[in-house]
């Protein structure tokens, strides 16, 4: 009899086991139909990649939704609804915007961006862009005869800032009395530069001429060029290259693809 009793108290325990297993696997019965987990659990993931936390309440909000959407996912089949063809359409659609997501992320984790990446598109933007800085104003007019009616008015006592606010025809400047800030020589148009190098702080120019009329340059200050750090870029860089890397991976794609 003792027997028969641990026996049975065994099979008890193991059918309580796989009942919960089965309960495990499905959230819910909804009119006899068996909602899986995996639809709960894929809608956290979807509320977690927003930066949302799964917190205990928002996991009962998830549970609430997926019967809810199963609910009505019924009620639609009931009416036919997943036989028309704006549904099939749609559901193409979707088909195609999940599966095209996965490539992409795929993608990104097969050529993810590795700090030598990002070192060695730093050191290129140092390249580019080390050496000096030059604080300069300009002044910007059409013909050189004006050119040459600010630098007498100059020469005179006339105060650069002043002519800049009233004369000059760059709106970005003119209104700073012709403040350019600091900038690297290759940040304007070769003339420009050219003549800005040339000078010694301090110094105003002869008329130059560029594509955008003739300018009145006066140097303030050269320094050497004040470039951020590293760390302070990284996640720019990132970003950057990881766009960089994915609009070529498109492209090629596109580019293989035999379109008729």
């Amino acid at each position: 009899m003792k027997k028969q009793m641990i026996w049975t108290a065994v099979a008890a325990a193991a059918f309580a086991c796989l009942s919960m297993g089965a309960n495990a696997q499905n959230i819910a019965i909804v009119n006899g139909k068996a909602v899986p987990t995996a639809r709960a659990e894929a809608l956290a993931q979807q509320v977690a990649r927003s930066g949302r936390p799964i917190t205990p309440d928002v996991e009962a909000q998830i549970k609430e939704e997926v019967i809810a959407r199963e609910i009505f996912m019924q009620e639609a089949q009931k009416r036919g609804l997943d036989a028309t063809p704006e549904y099939k359409a749609q559901i193409e659609l979707a088909r195609q915007t999940i599966l095209i997501r996965e490539l992409f992320a795929e993608f990104q984790k097969t050529s993810a961006v590795t700090d030598a990446d990002v070192q060695a598109e730093y050191d290129k933007f140092v390249a580019a862009n080390g050496g000096k800085e030059y604080r300069a104003r300009h002044i910007l007019v059409e013909t050189p005869a004006q050119a040459e009616a600010i630098l007498a008015s100059l020469k005179k006592g006339g105060k650069f800032e002043d002519i800049a606010k009233k004369q000059s025809k760059d709106p970005g400047s003119g209104a700073n009395g012709g403040d350019l800030d600091w900038a690297a020589p290759g940040n304007y148009v070769k003339e420009f530069s050219e003549a800005m190098v040339a000078l010694k702080k301090g110094e105003v120019s002869a008329p130059v001429q560029s594509q955008f009329g003739f300018h009145i340059i006066r140097l303030d200050d050269v320094r050497e060029a004040q470039l951020p750090k590293l760390e302070d870029v990284k996640p720019q860089i990132v970003q950057q290259m990881t766009q960089q890397r994915m609009a070529a991976f498109q492209q090629e794609l596109r580019a293989k693809a035999k379109v008729e």
